[in-house]
This record gives structure tokens, sequence and C-alpha cells, in this order.
């Protein structure tokens, strides 16, 4: 079995007697694990990290327009893997990007959509209600916006941003404050930003 997420990080072969336990690889314990996981996932198998992380995923999904190829995609989905997001949803028929995914794709669960009118009509199906993450007119500071805790975070496009289709298919809109000159910020910044504040307000945190 090959383990192509390698990274520069990790650890060498198992020291001492080997463990016991299906969520252990072999050939990892042996050669060493040097992929881009977390202590606790360090000689497990692809298939038992995804299994364990089904056990706690949190109820928000995300979503992005993909009509551009952007390679923004990659990152959002890395985000989405971190913030320990349900599901990531690509919409358009274009492939997109995985190389700013460092492969966390394969630890996150990934749908493609062929438009947004049937991604919406997935939504209403599972009654998630769908946030628009845009700074156009009508929408809400993310500061004092409520997320639900079930919905879906939508992102549009590096530059055009979200399409008008998109918009409509929305029940909230919402921006994320900005100080500066600029006059948007990097689509998988936003996305990050996003996920966070949905963090901030649905996990609790040990003080």
């Amino acid at each position: 079995m090959e383990h192509p997420e390698q990274t520069t990080h990790g650890v060498g072969p198992w020291p001492g007697e080997l463990p016991d336990g299906d969520e252990y690889d072999p050939e990892l314990l042996e050669r060493g694990d040097t992929r881009n996981v977390i202590d606790q996932y360090r000689y497990w198998r692809m298939e038992a990290i995804v299994a364990d992380l089904d056990g706690h995923r949190h109820p928000f999904h995300v979503a992005i327009e993909n009509w551009q190829h952007d390679l923004n995609i990659g990152s959002i989905v890395r985000s989405a893997n971190a913030f320990a997001a349900e599901t990531v949803h690509i919409i358009g028929r274009r492939r997109w990007n995985k190389r700013g995914a460092m492969v966390t794709d394969r630890y996150q669960h990934v749908i493609q959509h062929p438009d947004i009118a049937t991604f919406a009509q997935w939504a209403r199906a599972e009654s998630l209600p769908i946030v628009a993450i845009d700074n156009v007119p009508g929408s809400v500071v993310i500061e004092t916006f409520e997320f639900p805790r079930r919905c879906v975070l939508l992102f549009g496009q590096e530059g055009p941003g979200l399409s008008a289709e998109a918009i409509e298919a929305a029940e909230a809109i919402v921006e994320i404050s900005q100080f500066g000159s600029t006059r948007s910020i990097n689509a998988s910044a936003a996305a990050a930003v996003a996920m966070h504040a949905w963090v901030l307000q649905h996990v609790e945190f040990a003080r």
C-alpha cells in the first residue's frame, strides 16, 4: 500500500512491541508514518481515520461554486477537514484542483452537484438552510449573525463571488467585516473565517 500524502513531518517505525487493533496499518507500523495527520491518528489506516471522524463531525456543511476551476477549492476542503465539517459540496461539472487540499479530501466527505438547482433541491430535502457568504447588498455582518446549528455555508468563486442563482437560493447572506482598503478577502480565507465563526457559536470549550 502506498501513502502518497507523505510530508516532511512524521514518525519513524513503531518502537517496541507492535500494538493490537484493526485501526493500525501494518505497513505504517513497520516503515513509519510521515502523513500530515494529528498524533492521535499516527499509524492508523485511512479508513479507520475516516470512521473515527464520522463519529464526531460537526453538523454544518460547506458548499463551493466551481464554474471557473477555482484553485481555492482545495484549500477550502482542507479547512473543512480541519473544522470537521460534515460534507463538502462542489457545485459545477468542472473537475476541481485537489492540490490545495493536501490530500485531506481522502478523509473528508466530498459530493459534487451539477448546478445550483440540484444542490438547492438536495439542501431542501435535508432541511438544511443555505447561508451564503458574500459581501453583497442586503448581507448581514458575520459578527452579529446567529448561525443555525445545521446549515450549509455557501461560498462563491474568487473574484466574481456567488452567482445570482446561488444568492437567490440562500436563506441568509452573511459578509465578513473588513477594515482595510481591499474590496474582498481571499475565498479560502473567507471560508475558514466563516467555519470558525460557526465553531465559536456551537462548540463548547473547556475554560
